[in-house]
């Protein structure tokens, strides 16, 4: 196991130089058990978890850092590379490892892990492979830290956390995905841009599924306290609805211009999942749209479907859900997305239901064919490169 240089021991032989270096104090007490330490580890250490790692570490939000990957050597230099900007950075202790039980006592655990796309590969059978994937990370996260809370970054981040939810067997409260957080960012700026104002003044909200049938609020926008449309419309002022779609397309859209310029994205992910850590770790009860069990919210039914819905995020996980007014539109936009994720996991679940039992079940590694997708796994895997087809 790889651990941090950063502890007391020096030389060869473990020589605890702490002990000598400082004096004690006389008659000290431990310290109070009121006083958190804060633990997160990130599962995937590519361009998406070193982003996220490194803006953990420059907000200040753990006192220990553990990173995990399958690549040991990568793992380590990255270990190393951030180990080394101590001097600049509130003290945190980095692990790291590919043995899951650096972990134990994470408060927080975050995923970024998937496979990488085969050329020509179908999304479902990518899909089935993340599946198998998680069945290896999920586990041993849930036992090594079973009062942790999960964030599932890897995409399709909705359908992920759901295999999660199950994996996992935590109440799903502490379950969550980025979800459309980042969207919302992107969204925000966008509208702050045709108004040259601050994106911290405008709120506004994309729901539903990350990625093509996500659900822009229009309805709820305001900037500066001002609901836009209601504005736009007292002052007579006349704008398209295909105006306001071009914006959602921008959105949607964004995440794929990054990566024909870069190749990737990390740093707005990166930023993205820090301040939803924050307002986890923190207790700041701010409101996010992340990605939550769903069912009988907004008038979605039909099966366990996770989705992004505004969510009140603290030291328990999701606390609750807005009730954000939506137009008949907006409510009939959020429930066909929530047709289209239900649509992949029951397509998921049906391609393991033959020789094997369904996912609800968590029993989908029996079949021989899936087993040899393990094995086929175990080589082909590389963690969070941020370079797929599905966007953050």
């Amino acid at each position: 196991m790889y651990k941090t240089s950063s502890g007391s021991s020096l030389g060869p032989g473990g020589l605890d130089l702490s002990e000598a270096f400082f004096k004690p104090i006389k008659s000290a007490v431990p310290p109070s058990p009121t006083k958190r330490h804060t633990k997160i580890s990130v599962i995937g250490a590519g361009n998406v978890g070193m982003a996220i790692a490194q803006t953990i570490l420059t907000q200040d939000l753990a006192d220990e850092l553990v990173l995990v990957d399958a690549k040991p050597d990568k793992l380590r230099g990255e270990m190393l590379d951030l180990q080394h900007a101590a001097a600049f950075l509130p003290r945190t202790k980095i692990h790291a490892s590919v043995d899951y039980a650096v972990t134990v006592g994470s408060d927080l655990c975050i995923v970024t892990a998937e496979a990488r796309q085969i050329p020509d590969e179908s999304k479902l059978n990518l899909l089935q492979r993340n599946v198998a994937l998680f069945k290896g990370i999920i586990p041993p996260l849930a036992r090594y830290s079973p009062d942790s809370i999960m964030m599932i970054v890897s995409n399709p981040v909705d359908v992920l956390t759901y295999v999660a939810w199950k994996l996992s067997g935590f109440p799903s409260n502490r379950v969550i995905g980025s979800g459309t957080n980042l969207d919302s960012s992107r969204f925000r700026f966008l509208i702050a841009d045709h108004l040259d104002a601050n994106a911290q003044d405008v709120h506004a909200y994309i729901i539903g599924e990350h990625g093509d049938s996500s659900v822009a609020l229009w309805s709820s926008i305001s900037v500066g306290g001002v609901p836009v449309l209601s504005f736009l419309e007292k002052q007579q002022i006349a704008y398209e609805k295909e105006t306001l779609e071009n914006i959602h397309k921008a959105v949607i859209d964004s995440a794929y211009e990054v990566i024909s310029l870069k190749g990737y994205t990390s740093w707005a992910i990166g930023y993205s999942v820090a301040s939803l850590a924050r307002s986890l770790l923190r207790d700041q009860r701010k409101i996010h749209p992340v990605t939550v069990l769903a069912r009988g919210l907004y008038g979605i039914e039909g099966g366990d479907v996770f989705l992004s819905l505004p969510s009140q995020l603290g030291r328990g996980g999701v606390l609750g859900v807005t009730n954000v007014h939506l137009t008949d539109e907006e409510a009939q936009r959020l429930r066909d997305s929530a047709t289209t994720i239900l649509e992949v996991q029951n397509q998921l679940e049906m391609s393991f239901i033959q020789g094997t039992l369904p996912l609800g079940s968590l029993s989908f590694c029996t079949s021989f064919p899936l087993l040899c997708f393990c094995i086929f796994m175990a080589i082909e895997i590389h963690f969070g490169v941020g370079d797929h087809p599905f966007f953050w």
